[in-house]
């Protein structure tokens, strides 16, 4: 019995520890935590200058898993993917932040422009695609077909748009179509003029004497 108990008190304290063990991830303190930010932010902006990213934001990782309320560690890993041209992840990481803090300029600020960037490469890939050879229009048309399948849309312009476009475009054709007729107007006035013309320059006897 005495062995048992033993035994038991034994198992139970390996128990404890392995849960002290895994339960690494107890919230630090604000101090602890601005403590703890201050050191990494230096340990990371000397491996950043030493061109290695990896371990940098390894860093910040491990430091967002022990702080998961805090959006800091998320907001430094969102510059630095974004300084690296990794607009993707700066997106991800920015999220992040956001999430937990609506109102972040700064994160709002790397989605918006990392999100136009990776929206300007993905219409170059497009464009650039073997499918994208030949003269303008059968470029736009063939970019146009392609986005509409990827959008899951029959147009790309909003009906509202588009209908006030068709309007704009209709008003302008019958202005051009006014504008040919008092042409040809004016030019059938001209014609009559010019006839009367001849035939008053006939009677003198001379058909060149309107040459001169």
């Amino acid at each position: 019995m005495v062995a048992f108990a033993r035994h038991f008190f034994v198992v139970a304290g390996c128990v404890t520890l392995m849960a002290g063990c895994s339960g690494g991830k107890v919230k630090m303190s604000q101090e602890e935590f601005l403590d703890a930010y201050s050191q990494s932010n230096a340990k990371i902006d000397s491996l950043l200058e030493k061109g290695n990213q990896e371990d940098a934001i390894k860093i910040l990782g491990d430091l967002s898993k022990k702080n998961p309320d805090r959006k800091e560690p998320w907001a430094r890993q969102a510059k630095i993917y974004f300084d690296a041209g990794n607009y993707s992840q700066a997106i991800v990481a920015a999220e992040e932040v956001l999430q937990r803090d609506t109102t972040d300029r700064a994160a709002k600020s790397i989605r918006a422009v990392a999100g136009l960037r990776v929206s300007a490469q993905s219409l170059t890939d497009l464009k650039n695609d073997i499918e994208l050879k030949g003269n303008a229009r059968t470029d736009a048309a063939s970019l146009a077909k392609v986005m509409r399948e990827t959008l899951g849309e029959d147009v790309l312009v909003p009906p509202a748009e588009l209908e006030a476009r068709k309007k704009r475009e209709a008003a302008a054709a019958a202005a051009r179509a006014k504008a040919r007729a008092e042409a040809r107007k004016r030019e059938g006035g001209e014609a009559s003029s010019g006839t009367s013309s001849v035939a008053s320059g006939g009677s003198g006897g001379d058909p060149f004497g309107m040459l001169k």
